[in-house]
């Protein structure tokens, strides 16, 4: 009885050659997908590093540019370089006493520097959040949905808050 089971639910040889072939297809296919997922976040990280590369050497290229500049700022505005730029210009130092002063008539000089004001805290008077922020879901129910009727007043008198109300208008004939 069991060799008839076992017969009876025995695939063909082809069948089991086929899912083989298909298992190891899976496998092969799998092993495919995460190659390329590699490859791909390897080249584009190689990508990236080479644009850093490239970006580090422009910063010290630049850096360098920089220092250059400042070097001859600083040479050109040294005391012996400007010394000599003023005697190829005929230029001559100024004894004070020698020099003429210009009065100008209206001109009055400030006679103390202006300082800016002593820094204060300043004090918000509106509050930070407005009241129909702060109110509860229930207080906005009760004013836009529901009608309180007032103590005051009788059945006949509509119970509408004022800002409910509608507002009366004018028909043209």
């Amino acid at each position: 009885m069991k060799k008839n089971l076992l017969q009876a639910y025995k695939q063909a040889p082809w069948r089991t050659q086929l899912q083989w072939i298909g298992i190891f297809l899976l496998v092969l296919v799998g092993i495919a997908v995460v190659a390329g997922v590699y490859l791909m976040i390897s080249g584009r990280a190689a990508a990236t590093g080479r644009r850093i590369q490239n970006l580090e050497a422009e910063i010290l290229a630049l850096e360098m540019e920089i220092n250059d500049l400042r070097t001859r700022y600083a040479e050109a505005s040294s005391a012996k370089s400007l010394s000599e730029r003023a005697e190829a210009l005929n230029m001559t130092l100024l004894d004070p006493l020698e020099a003429m002063y210009i009065e100008v008539p209206g001109y009055i000089p400030p006679s103390q520097p202006a300082l800016a004001p002593p820094p204060a805290v300043e004090d918000i008077s509106t509050p930070v959040l407005l009241p129909e922020f702060t109110a509860s879901l229930w207080d906005w129910l009760r004013l836009k949905v529901f009608v309180e009727p007032s103590p005051t007043e009788g059945p006949a008198e509509s119970a509408v808050p004022e800002e409910l109300a509608p507002v009366p208008t004018e028909v043209a004939p």
